[in-house]
Protein backbone atom coordinates (compact mmCIF):
# COMPACT_ATOMS: atom_id res chain seq x y z
CA UNK A 1 0.00 0.00 0.00
CA UNK A 2 1.89 3.22 -1.84
CA UNK A 3 0.37 6.19 -2.23
CA UNK A 4 0.46 6.67 -6.18
CA UNK A 5 1.17 2.90 -6.24
CA UNK A 6 -2.48 1.48 -5.83
CA UNK A 7 -3.10 -1.40 -3.30
CA UNK A 8 -4.41 -4.91 -3.12
CA UNK A 9 -7.46 -6.82 -2.13
CA UNK A 10 -5.93 -6.86 1.37
CA UNK A 11 -4.49 -3.29 1.61
CA UNK A 12 -7.52 -2.21 0.03
CA UNK A 13 -10.00 -3.57 3.06
CA UNK A 14 -7.05 -2.42 5.66
CA UNK A 15 -7.02 1.12 4.04
CA UNK A 16 -11.09 1.99 3.51
CA UNK A 17 -11.90 0.56 7.25
CA UNK A 18 -8.52 2.21 8.81
CA UNK A 19 -9.73 5.78 6.63
CA UNK A 20 -13.90 5.66 7.88
CA UNK A 21 -12.68 5.15 11.63
CA UNK A 22 -14.24 1.58 11.46
CA UNK A 23 -11.46 -0.18 13.65
CA UNK A 24 -10.51 0.99 16.88
CA UNK A 25 -6.29 2.14 15.86
CA UNK A 26 -4.65 2.21 12.92
CA UNK A 27 -4.67 -1.46 11.46
CA UNK A 28 -1.34 -2.48 9.83
CA UNK A 29 -0.43 -5.31 7.32
CA UNK A 30 3.02 -7.34 7.88
CA UNK A 31 5.10 -7.68 4.25
CA UNK A 32 4.06 -10.68 2.51
CA UNK A 33 4.35 -12.00 -0.44
CA UNK A 34 1.58 -11.69 -3.08
CA UNK A 35 2.16 -15.22 -4.06
CA UNK A 36 1.23 -16.77 -0.24
CA UNK A 37 -1.71 -18.08 -0.81
CA UNK A 38 -1.01 -20.90 -4.23
CA UNK A 39 0.61 -24.05 -2.20
CA UNK A 40 -0.83 -23.21 1.46
CA UNK A 41 -4.06 -24.14 3.28
CA UNK A 42 -3.26 -21.30 6.15
CA UNK A 43 -6.00 -19.01 7.05
CA UNK A 44 -3.59 -16.17 6.99
CA UNK A 45 -6.29 -14.05 5.24
CA UNK A 46 -8.92 -14.79 7.17
CA UNK A 47 -6.94 -15.10 10.05
CA UNK A 48 -6.65 -11.27 9.22
CA UNK A 49 -9.94 -10.46 8.83
CA UNK A 50 -11.17 -11.73 11.95
CA UNK A 51 -9.53 -10.10 13.97
CA UNK A 52 -11.57 -6.80 13.37
CA UNK A 53 -14.93 -8.48 11.75
CA UNK A 54 -17.24 -11.22 12.02
CA UNK A 55 -18.36 -13.89 9.85
CA UNK A 56 -22.12 -13.87 9.58
CA UNK A 57 -24.09 -16.10 7.43
CA UNK A 58 -27.03 -13.97 5.40
CA UNK A 59 -27.23 -12.28 2.41
CA UNK A 60 -24.61 -9.67 1.85
CA UNK A 61 -25.02 -6.12 3.04
CA UNK A 62 -23.15 -2.61 1.81
CA UNK A 63 -19.53 -2.54 3.99
CA UNK A 64 -19.28 -6.11 4.75
CA UNK A 65 -16.13 -7.87 3.38
CA UNK A 66 -16.78 -11.09 1.19
CA UNK A 67 -13.97 -13.35 0.51
CA UNK A 68 -13.43 -15.92 -2.38
CA UNK A 69 -11.40 -19.27 -1.82
CA UNK A 70 -8.59 -19.40 -4.52
CA UNK A 71 -6.26 -22.70 -5.01
CA UNK A 72 -5.99 -23.91 -1.09
CA UNK A 73 -7.16 -20.60 0.59
CA UNK A 74 -9.25 -18.10 1.53
CA UNK A 75 -7.25 -15.23 -0.47
CA UNK A 76 -9.09 -12.58 -2.91
CA UNK A 77 -11.79 -9.76 -0.70
CA UNK A 78 -13.40 -6.50 -1.74
CA UNK A 79 -15.98 -4.96 0.08
CA UNK A 80 -20.05 -4.59 -0.72
CA UNK A 81 -20.91 -1.45 -2.14
CA UNK A 82 -24.83 -2.91 -2.63
CA UNK A 83 -24.95 -6.51 -3.91
CA UNK A 84 -24.25 -8.18 -6.19
CA UNK A 85 -21.40 -4.77 -6.51
CA UNK A 86 -17.93 -5.00 -4.87
CA UNK A 87 -15.19 -3.24 -4.73
CA UNK A 88 -12.09 -5.23 -4.93
CA UNK A 89 -8.16 -5.00 -6.73
CA UNK A 90 -6.03 -7.57 -8.68
CA UNK A 91 -2.73 -7.21 -9.79
CA UNK A 92 -2.70 -5.76 -12.92
CA UNK A 93 -6.33 -4.54 -13.50
CA UNK A 94 -6.54 -1.55 -10.03
CA UNK A 95 -9.09 -0.96 -7.74
CA UNK A 96 -12.42 -1.37 -9.42
CA UNK A 97 -16.29 -1.59 -8.62
CA UNK A 98 -17.49 -5.47 -10.71
CA UNK A 99 -20.66 -7.41 -10.09
CA UNK A 100 -19.80 -10.14 -8.06
CA UNK A 101 -22.15 -12.68 -9.90
CA UNK A 102 -21.03 -11.91 -13.71
CA UNK A 103 -17.65 -11.87 -12.88
CA UNK A 104 -16.93 -15.80 -13.74
CA UNK A 105 -13.28 -16.07 -12.03
CA UNK A 106 -15.50 -15.21 -8.56
CA UNK A 107 -18.11 -17.46 -9.36
CA UNK A 108 -16.45 -20.23 -10.71
CA UNK A 109 -13.24 -22.49 -9.82
CA UNK A 110 -11.24 -21.91 -12.93
CA UNK A 111 -7.64 -23.20 -11.37
CA UNK A 112 -6.57 -26.57 -12.30
CA UNK A 113 -7.79 -28.35 -9.61
CA UNK A 114 -10.33 -31.60 -9.21
CA UNK A 115 -12.74 -28.81 -8.58
CA UNK A 116 -12.11 -26.65 -11.67
CA UNK A 117 -15.78 -25.33 -13.02
CA UNK A 118 -17.86 -25.43 -9.45
CA UNK A 119 -19.06 -23.11 -7.57
CA UNK A 120 -16.45 -21.29 -5.64
CA UNK A 121 -16.44 -20.96 -1.92
CA UNK A 122 -16.52 -17.39 -0.42
CA UNK A 123 -17.34 -16.25 3.06
CA UNK A 124 -18.74 -12.93 4.43
CA UNK A 125 -17.57 -10.97 7.22
CA UNK A 126 -18.91 -7.88 9.29
CA UNK A 127 -17.01 -5.00 11.12
CA UNK A 128 -20.68 -4.57 12.95
CA UNK A 129 -20.45 -8.16 13.69
CA UNK A 130 -24.20 -8.52 12.89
Amino acid sequence: MIKGVGVDCATLLIACFNEAGVVDGKVEVPPYSPSWHLHREEAKYTDFIERFATEVFREPLPGDIIVWKFHKSYAHGGIVTDWPNVIHAFIGRGTFEDDALANQMLTTISERVPEQGEPRPHKLYSVWGT
